[in-house]
């Protein structure tokens, strides 16, 4: 086994090992090859040191996948820099706010393959990288003031900060450790049983945890290959399963449901090499279990995972598929506890919030230490915010979340972070943002809202809004006129009777 400190450094090998093997097959019809790759990330890392990038350093990158995402990934892995992967599809004011709170010495913006990320380039008054590392589509800007670099013991063990919103409407940023990353890339390798001649799909941003370990890390510990999508399409994955034959196809369960309603009427897909199918980031239903394996005769693997935790916690196993939906045994070095970490190993059955450890378990939230010592218990311990239990074969199922939190495309929704914006409409008094369970079990957005007294509300002018404040997968797909939202004596809002008026 190969022991490894920083995430560059499984590239490095590869790149030393099979320099001329494709590791991406990018839009376009190009091929970067793993000596391409490591090339390029440590010029990448010399140029950004000429911009002032130090250890401890911020390096946000707003982004939708391209080989530019991992470059700078891999670059400010040499650097012991902190990249800040944020999806380029968030509104202006979701990436200023996280701009706001990370306080990066220097943004990137993939603006050759997103114009989502000129169109925020254009904003900052991003201007031109250096063609001859970064190609013609990678746009910079540096910070207006100078930034302080994390001075503490986290500099050199923070492989990636991963912003996911808070409960309290403000977002979080989760310190990723090189540790955790690098283990469970080995893990989720070897789950697979991942080969070089092996090609994955790779649509999921790599600005989440799954992009970034389940699809990215894995793929380059084995030396394998991927089709890298800035965005994903049925079609596309589809052809790719063709050319080049893509032998793994994973994703959140709305990517699979998109996939059968391409495929519907059309026959069996042709996937010549196709042979390991893997979905996490959200509950899986099992009419979309059925189906997928139907159509593919191959069995659906599931697995469960959280952004505090650096990839899958439990992981359906290869050899034994489950006829059920539930998200497999836990992976090696992970402990699990129900209802109290001072419960002891939980019993069949048994539900209550879940707690695990193990050597993915986040550093904390970024200068955040109240929401930490919330998440981070004594003994190593990471509360998840999950309700769930096991069975008699130790098979974990997810029954429920102990927060409101809404599943939308495999991304989180926190209620309040939407609710804060609708509050802020004119004539609004109040508002509630619960989540509409769909037929293939992913989440849309709801909104109910109360007007203040003898003010009407503007519906339609507070839906174009709320397109230009929140990413897409957050903004509410209907919003409900109410007369008063139901609250307890206290004044807390009761969502339980609002979740019932959807059924």
């Amino acid at each position: 086994m190969q022991d490894y400190n920083r995430i560059h450094e499984p590239l490095a090998r590869q790149a030393a090992l099979r320099p001329d093997a494709p590791c991406f097959y990018e839009e376009g019809g190009g091929i970067t090859t793993y000596g391409q790759l490591w090339r390029r990330v440590q010029a990448a890392a010399r140029w950004l040191a000429a911009q002032g990038v130090r250890p401890g350093h911020r390096l946000m990158i707003v982004s939708e996948n391209c080989p530019d995402v991992a470059v700078a990934l891999f670059a400010a892995s040499l650097l012991d820099a902190w990249p800040v992967g944020v999806n380029a599809r968030l509104s202006g004011r979701e990436i200023e706010t996280i701009r706001s709170h990370s306080q990066p010495a220097l943004t990137l913006y993939t603006s050759g393959i997103s114009p989502a990320a000129a169109q925020h380039a254009d904003a900052a008054g991003a201007v031109a990288s250096d063609a001859e590392i970064w190609g013609d589509g990678i746009r910079h800007a540096l910070a207006d003031s100078p930034t302080e670099a994390d001075a503490s013991d986290l500099v050199g063990r923070v492989a990636t900060l991963i912003y996911t919103s808070g409960t309290t409407g403000a977002p979080k940023g989760v310190l990723v450790p090189h540790k955790g990353l690098l283990h469970f890339a080995r893990i989720s390798s070897a789950s697979r049983r991942l080969a070089p001649d092996d090609i994955g799909y790779a649509a999921l941003p790599m600005s989440h945890i799954f992009g970034i370990a389940t699809v990215l890390m894995a793929t380059v510990y084995a030396g394998a290959s991927l089709v890298l999508r800035s965005r994903f399409d049925a079609k596309d994955a589809l052809a790719a399963l063709a050319d080049p034959g893509v032998s793994i196809l994973q994703g959140v369960p709305t990517m699979f449901t998109r996939i059968l309603g391409e495929v519907q009427g059309h026959g069996k897909t042709h996937a010549p090499r196709l042979r390991y199918l893997y979905t996490g980031g959200a509950a899986l239903d099992p009419t979309l279990k059925r189906e997928i394996e139907s159509h593919f005769g191959l069995p659906l693997h599931h697995g469960y995972g959280i952004t505090e935790y650096a990839g899958s916690l439990f992981i359906t196993d290869i050899d034994a598929p489950r006829a059920d939906s539930a998200a497999g045994r836990a992976v090696e070095g992970v402990e699990l506890r129900i209802g109290s970490i001072e419960s002891g190993a939980p019993a069949p059955g048994e539900r209550g919030d879940i707690f695990v450890r193990g050597p993915g378990v986040m550093l904390g939230y970024y200068r955040d230490p109240v929401q930490t010592a919330q998440a981070l218990l004594p003994g190593g311990w990471l509360a998840t915010g999950d309700i769930g239990c096991l069975d008699e074969g130790g098979a974990l199922s997810i029954v429920g979340r102990s927060k409101d939190l809404i599943i939308r495309s495999g991304f989180n929704v926190y209620p309040l972070e939407v609710e804060s914006v609708i509050n802020a409409w004119p004539g609004v008094r109040l508002s509630a943002v619960v989540g509409r369970v769909q037929a293939d079990r992913n989440e849309e957005v709801v909104a109910f809202v109360e007007a203040l007294p003898g003010a009407s509300i503007d519906i339609p002018g507070l839906m174009a809004h709320l397109r230009t404040q929140l990413a897409p997968y957050k903004q509410p797909a209907q919003i409900i006129p109410i007369d008063a939202i139901p609250t307890t004596v206290s004044g807390k809002i009761q969502k339980q009777p609002l979740r019932e008026r959807l059924l």
